[in-house]
């Protein structure tokens, strides 16, 4: 008799039927499983929401690490390898990597590129006098904020591998839950700082976001661009205001240099006033990476906390969930 191999493959399969059907509970997922979604993103606070979004289902890349500074980066050789060779681009927009929007627009006809941050409503941002047309882009400073980045990121992220998109949209929102209850704790905490010393003396003009959210006045001895320079005078006017304010304590930051602050010390000590560095703020940049600092939640944590101290909060060095200084 001839061999009928495809009649013996549907009997084999009618065989199988109920094995398969037992079985369906236990064998949930496919034989074989799609390979991680490949992501790049520019900065630190970009590619931290695509690993608690993605989770294993994702790799994700930061261009820039600790300490780098965005408004000045331009793109390097392996960089733009690493890009072409991702499933998607994630990139913040509003003009934070001034320097690679070209090459954005240019990746984009070829590839899957996003400017995630530039799906919030124009509304819920802050304009800004030097900039014509454009937005302080620092929304990464108020959580509640950047849940909307983090809500955009999940779309995205769906929108490149759709069989996932339910379980990313998810994820945004179960890590959004977890944004939320940051904000509650940056709330409670910065509180707790006395009126008359809710004032935030920064390296540059980063934390807009963050004053309008919790109530402080926000001064940067640069714009909202390091690459605005800060001349003399801009020094010297902002030391009177911290010698006729009273002010108790400035801050630097992780990813620019101390160099104006340390001026600014110097020149109220000069006139009398003691003021001290409070602390180094995380503003363009993360932590280093594998510690609770160099994630999103711990950035900021770290930010809230340090300023809180710093300006006469009674606060635990721990900050919200004790996990402050103490690695990953």
């Amino acid at each position: 008799m001839t061999h009928k191999p495809y009649a013996h493959s549907m009997s084999r399969r009618a065989a199988l039927g109920g094995f398969a059907a037992l079985t369906a509970g236990v064998l949930a997922r496919p034989a074989f499983a799609a390979a991680p979604l490949s992501v790049v993103a520019t900065t630190g606070m970009i590619a931290d929401a695509p690993r608690e979004v993605g989770g294993d289902a994702v790799t994700v890349k930061a261009l820039m690490g600790p300490g780098v500074d965005p408004h000045s980066y331009r793109q390097t050789r392996s960089d733009i390898v690493a890009m072409t060779r991702a499933d998607a681009v994630l990139w913040h927009g509003l003009y934070l990597e001034a320097q690679m929007e070209e090459f954005f627009h240019t990746l984009a006809r070829q590839r899957q590129v996003f400017a995630v941050a530039e799906a919030l409503p124009k509304e819920q941002l802050l304009a800004h006098a030097d900039y014509e047309n454009r937005y302080d882009p620092h929304v990464w400073m108020a959580p509640e904020l950047f849940t909307g980045v983090v809500t955009e990121i999940g779309r995205v992220l769906g929108e490149v591998r759709p069989e996932m998109a339910d379980v990313f949209a998810a994820n945004a929102q179960a890590y959004a839950a977890r944004l939320g209850e940051l904000d509650v704790y940056a709330r409670h905490t910065l509180e707790q700082v006395p009126p008359e010393q809710r004032v935030l003396l920064t390296a540059h003009d980063a934390f807009g976001y963050f004053g309008r959210a919790y109530g402080f006045e926000v001064i940067g001895i640069q714009g909202i661009s390091t690459e605005s320079e800060a001349g003399l005078h801009r020094v010297s006017a902002l030391v009177d205001t911290i010698v006729t304010r009273g002010l108790s304590a400035v801050f630097v930051e992780s990813s620019v240099s101390d160099r104006n602050m340390r001026a600014l010390v110097e020149g109220a000590a000069a006139r009398g006033h003691d003021v001290r560095v409070g602390g180094e703020l995380f503003s363009d940049a993360m932590g280093q990476d594998g510690t609770y600092e160099g994630t999103y939640i711990g950035m900021i944590d770290h930010n809230v906390t340090t300023i809180a101290r710093a300006l006469g909060a009674d606060v635990p060095a721990g900050g919200m969930s004790g996990q402050l200084n103490q690695g990953a």
